[in-house]
């Protein structure tokens, strides 16, 4: 037995069973996020109950003693937790002594008080599962839960075939959205935008004292066709919106109310207890599109993720074009100029403390060298006809990229350096032997075998930056952003553009959304698609990294 141990064998086996538990406890976190996030896509069953009582349901559907929802949650609770549960409670749930309770999602906002209702399962019958109900997925107030009854057009109310005059009416509605959508994001925005640079232009004119008759005349007939383009283009925008209103459709909810939803507000419908399995899985997969490629709605509790995915992406590509030359400089600099002295271990003293600074003091600094400092110095110079309204003086795009760039800084150059460090002394020799300059040297033979390492400081700084969230809170991350960073306006890519950010996204929904409960569900989905996209970032940067390895490799790279 102590020759066992003095092998030293019990040391091995300790370390890969924590490393092994370490990886699983991971992965069954991942497993847990992503099964809680992508079920929330998966059309749920919607249930009917016969209520026994009827002080649990909201005062317009007493009188139906009905209660129609998705089954949200079922946990249990102690007998001893429920004031008078001997009158509420029957014998038989009395004597074991716990008793389930379910959270029932409602939906239809605008009619009940909560989306949801909790209910002990005594005070509810059998539930059954009725083929006629609809979940209509809405441009604002959340799903409604209904029995269309009707569709009302110009011609009237048909109660016949009316899940085909909704689809004929929806695709209608789906055309005009996407009119109204070139409308307001091209033709409106490309015109204000137009305006605005001439509006621009007429006060640079005026700071210079530059101002003419000639150009007072051209302006204001530029000014003017652009306003009639501007006023054609909302009167357009005010007969679609107008035409959407047209056709509607009639439901009727569990408390036996009618209620019309105009087809301007429908943006899918479905029967879930009618579906099949296939059609569920062909549901979610649309859903799950949409969460990706839509924009979000109802204080981000709602719709998709889009401007997040894409603002997230694009900061670490900045990040990562503005840290890599910067640290891989640095690291050249340290361990192939810099003599060894004093000054040089402050250097490397300081870039290894620098790692360890709260991520929110970068934050801080940023904001007050990167905006303010640097930022201002910027729209004083360049932009004097927009002051006082801020263009670079402001938290955007580019001051979030540098404060990363900052704070991965020290692990590029950590990385890079000891890259560095396992190059054998001999390949330098050899090539200023044969006649190279070190310069020549560094670029042709040093670097080409130090790129592996170089880009395993890219993969950890991609790890740290795309998850950090307090230091963007003050450099450029905002709840909603009007547009994204890069459209079709010249310059194309507005780096001043304040940008939305998934992890920021997973904060807002989780603690600021008024409907905390129904957003619940889409914190889990967030988090699972922003561990998805910093695994796909990295696996890019692995890949390349093995490339590079390959190709190295008979000159003794790792």
């Amino acid at each position: 037995m102590f020759k066992w141990l003095r092998s030293g064998s019990p040391w091995i086996w300790l370390t890969g069973g924590a490393v092994s538990i370490s990886l699983l406890s991971v992965l069954g976190l991942l497993l847990l996020i992503g099964w809680k996030g992508l079920t929330y896509f998966w059309p749920a069953p919607l249930y009917q109950w016969e209520v026994v009582n009827n002080n649990i349901l909201p005062q317009s559907v007493e009188a139906n003693h009905r209660l129609i929802g998705q089954l949200y949650q079922r946990d249990y609770i102690p007998i001893d937790h429920i004031v008078d549960a001997e009158n509420k409670l029957p014998a038989v749930v009395l004597e074991e002594g716990v008793v389930g309770r379910l959270s029932i999602k409602v939906a239809n906002r605008e009619l009940y008080p909560a989306d949801f209702v909790s209910v002990l399962e005594p005070e509810l019958t059998v539930s059954t599962q009725p083929a006629e109900w609809a979940v209509i997925e809405r441009t604002r107030g959340g799903d409604f839960f209904g029995k269309p009854i009707g569709f009302s057009s110009l011609d009237g109310i048909r109660t016949k075939n009316i899940h085909q005059e909704l689809i004929r009416g929806l695709d209608f509605a789906d055309s005009l959205r996407s009119e109204i959508d070139r409308i307001s994001n091209q033709e409106i925005r490309l015109i204000s935008w137009q305006l605005e640079q001439l509006r621009l232009k007429k006060r640079k004119y005026e700071l210079n004292e530059e101002l003419n008759e000639e150009f007072i005349v051209s302006y204001q007939q530029e000014t003017q066709a652009l306003n009639e383009k501007l006023s054609e283009s909302e009167k357009n925008l005010d007969l679609l919106n107008s035409q959407l209103q047209i056709e509607s459709l009639l439901l009727e909810d569990m408390s036996g109310q009618k209620t019309r939803i105009p087809l301007s507000q429908i943006l899918g419908i479905w029967y879930p207890n009618q579906m099949s399995y296939t059609e569920k899985v062909a549901h979610w997969g649309k859903q799950v599109w949409k969460f990706l490629s839509q924009n979000p709605r109802e204080s981000n509790s709602e719709g998709g993720v889009f401007p997040a995915i894409f603002g997230t992406v694009f900061l670490v590509i900045v990040m990562s074009i503005i840290v890599m030359p910067l640290g891989v400089v640095a690291a050249i600099y340290l361990h192939e100029y810099a003599k060894s002295n004093a000054f040089t271990r402050i250097i490397r003293i300081a870039v290894i403390n620098l790692a360890g600074v709260p991520s929110i003091v970068y934050g801080v600094f940023g904001l007050g060298f990167f905006v303010y400092t640097i930022g201002g110095s910027i729209d004083t110079l360049f932009y004097t006809e927009k002051l006082p309204a801020p263009t670079f003086g402001t938290p955007g795009l580019l001051w979030s990229a540098l404060t990363l760039a900052v704070l991965t800084l020290p692990v590029v150059i950590v990385t890079t350096e000891e890259g560095l460090t396992r190059i054998p002394s001999s390949v330098r020799h050899g090539s200023l032997a044969l006649g190279a300059t070190q310069f020549e040297t560094l670029w042709r033979i040093v670097l080409p075998m130090v790129s592996p390492a170089i880009i395993t400081g890219l993969i950890l700084a991609v790890a740290r930056a795309a998850g950090e969230v307090a230091p963007l809170m003050l450099v450029g991350v905002v709840k909603l952003a009007s547009s994204l960073p890069v459209d079709a306006q010249f310059p194309y890519v507005h780096l001043e553009r304040k940008f939305m950010h998934l992890g920021f996204h997973i904060y807002d929904i989780g603690f600021q959304t008024s409907n905390i409960e129904a957003a619940r569900p889409l914190v889990y989905a967030t988090s699972f698609l922003l561990v998805t996209v910093i695994v796909g970032l990295n696996l890019t940067a692995i890949s390349i990294r093995n490339n590079l390895r390959e190709k190295y490799r008979t000159l003794g790279q790792d």
